[in-house]
């Protein structure tokens, strides 16, 4: 009997997982794939979208981006920055829109969305920050780094989309 109820749990979830890809049809009727970060610098990362699934990952990073790729419920399935994913409770999750340096060694944040503009500061891959916004068409984001702010490439940043405008 508790194979047949958990066979049918599964045939379920793997049915909403498939559906849930679609943007007109998951729980929240927001866009997936969507970028998020987290909430607190203790989070639960689980195989599955409940308490009753193993802890694969424990996120020690209050404000990391993760991608939002899946919804279930209460539950969402995120991708970290280095392409993990987990199933972890909403509320643990938050709308705020942060990146994290990707391009190894020191990065240049630059005065204006151009290479030429003059370089304001160099920041180390693995720092976050805090999106300010992104224009349509620029390959560039306005990047907040504590008291610091300026543009850095799209390309050296996970939390943003290629194409994404993003408005504070």
């Amino acid at each position: 009997m508790k194979v047949f109820w958990g066979t049918v749990f599964s045939v379920m979830f793997l049915a909403t997982t498939v559906s849930a890809t679609e943007a007109e049809q998951t729980e929240t009727g927001l866009n997936l794939p969507r970028m998020a970060s987290l909430r607190s610098d203790h989070i639960n990362g689980r195989s599955g979208p409940d308490t009753k699934y193993p802890i694969e990952w424990v996120y020690r990073q209050k404000g990391a981006p993760v991608e939002i790729v899946n919804e279930f419920d209460l539950w969402r399935e995120i991708r970290d920055w280095e392409g993990s994913q987990s199933w972890v409770h909403k509320s643990m999750l938050s709308g705020k829109r942060t990146v994290r340096v990707m391009t190894p060694g020191e990065n240049n944040i630059y005065n204006d969305d151009d290479y030429q503009s003059r370089v304001i500061a160099k920041v180390e891959d693995g720092v976050f920050g805090t999106v300010e916004k992104c224009k349509k068409g620029s390959a560039f984001c306005l990047v907040k780094f504590d008291t610091i702010e300026g543009y850095m490439p799209r390309k050296a940043l996970f939390g943003v989309y290629e194409d994404e405008v993003v408005k504070n």
